[in-house]
């Protein structure tokens, strides 16, 4: 089977305490139970979930939807958004299976990513080895008014913007991310093809805007 492996790059440092957090932990939980009600998605998409604070860890690997579990999530820390890249880089090298000339591997990762700080770490070089990974569609997502979106336009060309980050705008943005997962899922289960652009996702919801 072809998964489809979903990566979830949350910031947790200290600047998301409080309603931030609380609100990341129920986007979590609002995707995996939309994904779960899509049969697309139950037979094709993979989840995995990367966290970074002073430093970056995964605390789910690569997880189908029947058997994942939503994992412990704090807020406290810098914003170690390089190690997070790098991470995910080495996560996709390491889980996602290859094609050869015999069997198709896996499609392409879909990325989502959220912060609503700038980097505390180096994070240009986190940039360099994260492009070196083959990915599908990033997204990159600007939580509040301290992201640095011009940073993240160095990661990908797909980024978004929240004017706050509170709990009503974040779940509007996961539910975003859920349709974007399950569409993406429909069209490889349904024609065997890729989504490639921000123009074959939904259209984002009036709380996140596109950065142009």
């Amino acid at each position: 089977m072809r998964r489809l492996p979903v990566y979830l790059l949350l910031d947790t440092s200290g600047s998301m305490t409080g309603e931030p957090i609380e609100a990341v932990k129920n986007g979590v939980q609002v995707l995996i139970s939309t994904l779960r009600q899509d049969p697309y998605a139950l037979e094709t998409a993979f989840i995995s979930v990367i966290t970074f604070d002073s430093s970056a860890r995964q605390l789910t690997p690569l997880t189908d939807l029947t058997t994942f579990q939503i994992p412990q999530i704090n807020a406290g820390g810098g914003t170690a958004l390089g190690d997070a890249l790098k991470l995910t880089a080495q996560s996709i090298a390491r889980e996602v299976s290859k094609s050869t000339p015999d069997v198709k591997g896996d499609w392409k990762p879909l990325v989502f990513l959220m912060t609503d700080g700038r980097p505390t770490d180096d994070w240009s070089s986190g940039v360099t080895e994260f492009k070196q990974a083959k990915t599908g569609i990033v997204v990159a997502c600007a939580a509040g008014n301290q992201a640095d979106t011009s940073i993240l336009k160095q990661i990908t060309d797909i980024v978004v913007s929240l004017d706050t980050a509170d709990s009503a705008t974040i779940k509007a943005f996961f539910k975003w991310v859920s349709a974007s997962v399950s569409t993406g899922s429909q069209k490889i289960e349904s024609g065997g093809k890729e989504v490639t652009g921000l123009n074959e996702l939904p259209p984002p919801p009036p709380e996140v805007n596109i950065v142009v």
